[in-house]
């Protein structure tokens, strides 16, 4: 029942690209902002709420859980027809935040990899 999944997952870029065309008009600009972000947002969220009140049948959540899967995928190829050319060549802004953006999650990588750690080191001998 992997139609369940496609369903939902459609909804969800809908909305998030309505959310986006919405944001790009409230910030003056001519395009989407953050559309599929805001769409696979959506998903998490409502996968996570569907799970939670178990509103949904065993086969669709099979679905959903392949869709989830695949959403990373699906979401690159949908965003392709951004027009990155366009955003290059009218500044260095897109050029900069990538680059920023990009190091501020390198810089982030120990602290988020000593999320869950104990304190103390583990003797396995103790055990």
């Amino acid at each position: 029942m992997k139609i369940y999944g496609v369903a939902i997952l459609a909804a969800c870029f809908l909305v998030g690209q309505c959310i986006g065309d919405i944001l790009g008009l409230a910030l003056g600009t001519d395009g989407n902002v953050g559309g599929v972000g805001f769409a696979m947002l959506i998903m998490i969220l409502l996968n996570d709420w569907l799970k939670k009140k178990d509103l949904i049948q065993p086969m669709a959540r099979e679905g959903i859980l392949f869709w989830s899967a695949m959403y990373i995928p699906v979401v690159v190829a949908m965003s392709s027809v951004q027009n990155v050319k366009a955003a290059l060549t009218g500044g260095w802004v897109a050029l900069v935040v990538g680059v920023v953006a990009t190091g501020l999650c390198l810089a982030l990588v120990p602290a988020i990899s000593k999320i869950g750690q104990s304190k103390s080191p583990v003797n396995p001998q103790n055990q």
